[in-house]
């Protein structure tokens, strides 16, 4: 099974439609002489006997006039049939006297038939290699015996002409199958050829158009190869622009820190005193370290998340209560609430304290009076602060790395909570508020026999 499953993927679908094809045909032609022959041949007998049937009812119909059976005789001449009426007198009048006469035998084994006869029957007579199909036909009242026999050759005949007509309909049904699956698979093949081209000319850096007119699945594959074109080249736009910035915004303080430097090397002190002079040189090696650190740690975050941490946990209440008292420093005008529960979330420390470092700096750096921060069993994290609310645009990008914040400056620092969020199986999302903003990260059902890891 796995061998023809393979065979079947290596296939073109040109080369699966004339497969298909190919079966269908064999299908086809073994239900056809295996199965309906053998039927065939049942249906066509009983067609001889209906027509015989029929025969003798037209013929016992003529007798109700006054001709005579010589002259209906004549009327109802068929060489494929042998029609025989026998009148209580004795006398036999037939339709082919001339295969009588030339097989005596024939109208021996017929007489015995009729001289036995109680009613009206049909049966086959065998004689010799040809089987007769006969019915027989006893009038009432008159004592009048009607006989109508037809040859296997009219059977032969009677199931050439079926048989041609049905592998004329199978063909006829073959080839319109043919046509519309080639029309089919053209249809199919043509816009994934495009694609194929798309692809192509995207991958050597080239300009790519893709224009597919189709509401079903391959239209939309391509609507999904064009979207997915676009956000790339949107981030790609995104990250030279970060990247020129960060270059900026590295040049300034290096550039400041080598000046002050060399000033001081030569005993000119830039900024009024050596202390105030030094002060300059070390705030701009902070801001440096900062940006440095979080480059490094967008990368360091990937080797983290990928860490063994089956069975870790970490208790979220210290990490909060940790962050808040390293961050008070920073805007120490602001009122940070807390409402914390003893809750444990699945991850690495480390990775969860860099997580609620970023929020915590985030909510600070825009808030304007008050933060709000919530801890518990049931609804997990959420870090709420009453700063400007978020447009529609920045919310569908707030995760995502290299876009630009609110002022205008490129951030790290929440495309690295998604990344550990996401890692450790929980969602982060971002919303405003009636009054503000807020983060949430639900965590998922608990899972039991963990480490705790304080």
């Amino acid at each position: 099974m796995k061998r023809f499953n393979q065979l079947i993927k290596e296939l073109t679908l040109t080369q699966q439609m004339f497969a298909l094809i190919f079966f269908s045909i064999t299908f086809f032609a073994v239900f056809f002489f295996v199965y309906l022959n053998g039927n065939v041949d049942k249906v066509i007998e009983q067609q001889i006997f209906a027509t015989l049937q029929r025969t003798q009812n037209n013929i016992a119909a003529s007798m109700e006039s006054d001709v005579t059976g010589e002259q209906l005789m004549k009327s109802f001449q068929d060489s494929s049939l042998t029609h025989l009426i026998y009148y209580p007198n004795g006398q036999i009048v037939t339709t082919n006297k001339a295969r009588l006469q030339q097989d005596p035998d024939l109208l021996v084994s017929i007489n015995s038939r009729v001289s036995n006869m109680n009613t009206s029957f049909e049966n086959f007579i065998y004689h010799g290699e040809i089987v007769m199909y006969c019915r027989v036909s006893k009038l009432d009242g008159e004592g009048i015996v009607l006989v109508s026999m037809a040859d296997s050759g009219y059977m032969a005949s009677f199931k050439d002409t079926l048989v041609s007509y049905l592998i004329n309909i199978n063909v006829v049904v073959v080839s319109f199958f043919f046509i519309v699956m080639m029309l089919w698979v053209a249809t199919l093949i043509h816009p994934l050829n495009q694609m194929r081209s798309y692809i192509e000319k995207v991958k050597l850096g080239k300009e790519a158009e893709l224009k597919v007119s189709r509401k079903d699945e391959i239209g939309e594959l391509a609507d999904a190869l064009v979207s997915m074109r676009k956000e790339l080249l949107k981030q790609e736009k995104t990250k030279e622009d970060m990247i020129h910035n960060i270059s900026h915004d590295l040049k300034t303080p290096i550039a400041t820190i080598k000046s002050y430097g060399e000033s001081i090397k030569d005993g000119v002190y830039p900024y009024d005193t050596l202390e105030k002079s030094v002060d300059v040189i070390i705030d701009n090696a902070d801001r440096l370290e900062k940006k440095v650190h979080s480059l490094l740690y967008l990368n360091r975050v990937e080797y983290l998340i990928s860490k063994d941490r089956e069975g870790v946990m970490t208790n979220m209440k210290e990490i909060v209560e940790r962050v808040i008292l390293n961050s008070k420093v920073i805007r120490p005008d602001i009122v940070i609430e807390t409402e914390l529960e003893e809750v444990y979330f699945d991850g690495l420390e480390e990775a969860w304290q860099v997580t609620v470092e970023n929020i915590i700096e985030n909510a600070l750096r825009y808030a304007a009076t008050n933060i709000h921060i919530c801890l518990t069993e049931e609804e997990g994290l959420s870090i709420a602060n009453d700063g400007p609310c978020m447009s529609e645009d920045r919310l569908k990008v707030l995760f995502k790395p290299f876009e630009k914040g609110q002022d205008g400056k490129f951030g790290l620092g929440l495309s690295i909570v998604s990344k550990v969020v996401k890692a450790n199986n929980y969602d982060v999302s971002g919303e405003n508020t009636s009054d503000g903003v807020i983060f949430r990260i639900n965590r998922p059902k608990r899972k039991n026999n963990r480490e705790k890891v304080r």
